[in-house]
């Protein structure tokens, strides 16, 4: 069985988004590690801010199993495929980790590069699994967040709780 770190985030009506996201990923996969929300201002163009948040599954489904489902909970969202990278979106479901593969076979690339990018991705992440070792960089989570320069991407947890845990 491997374990699996997703990370969702919304701009547009995030807060049913979010809880149709986790609600079709429990009904699939069962009990999730959820981390803390958070929210922060749109990155690479102007728009509303994003909620984001990390949670982990268990599953013996592989990445493209797995990359299938996150298209149809995508599809459930009403999201729109677009070749523009940085727009507002009722719903972004990123496979970012699975066990420690790695592995680069588009649309499927492991770990994502999201994870030392993004604030947004790292701390939720850092959060929900402090030691959990970086498969390429050989570093924790938590050692990755407090090398990463916090102000570039600022946070606001939130206090929102998109499920019972």
């Amino acid at each position: 069985m491997a374990t699996v770190f997703l990370g969702l985030g919304s701009n547009v009506a995030p807060h049913q988004n979010l809880r149709l996201a986790i609600s079709e990923l429990q009904r699939r996969y069962g009990p999730l590690e959820i981390s803390s929300v958070y929210e922060n201002a749109a990155v690479g163009f102007e728009g509303s801010n994003f909620l984001n948040l990390v949670l982990s599954l268990d599953t013996d489904e592989s990445p493209a199993d797995i990359h299938s489902q996150i298209e149809s909970i995508h599809d459930m969202a009403g999201r729109e495929r677009s070749k523009a990278k940085f727009i507002s979106r009722p719903l972004d479901i990123d496979l970012l980790l699975y066990d420690d593969l790695v592995l680069n076979e588009p649309p499927i690339t492991l770990p994502r590069g999201d994870v030392l990018e993004y604030s947004f991705v790292l701390r939720p992440l850092q959060e929900l699994a402090p030691e959990l070792v970086h498969p390429v960089t050989g570093l924790t989570m938590t050692e990755h967040w407090q090398q990463f320069d916090q102000k570039k991407h600022p946070l606001l947890l939130c206090d929102l709780v998109l499920t019972s845990r």
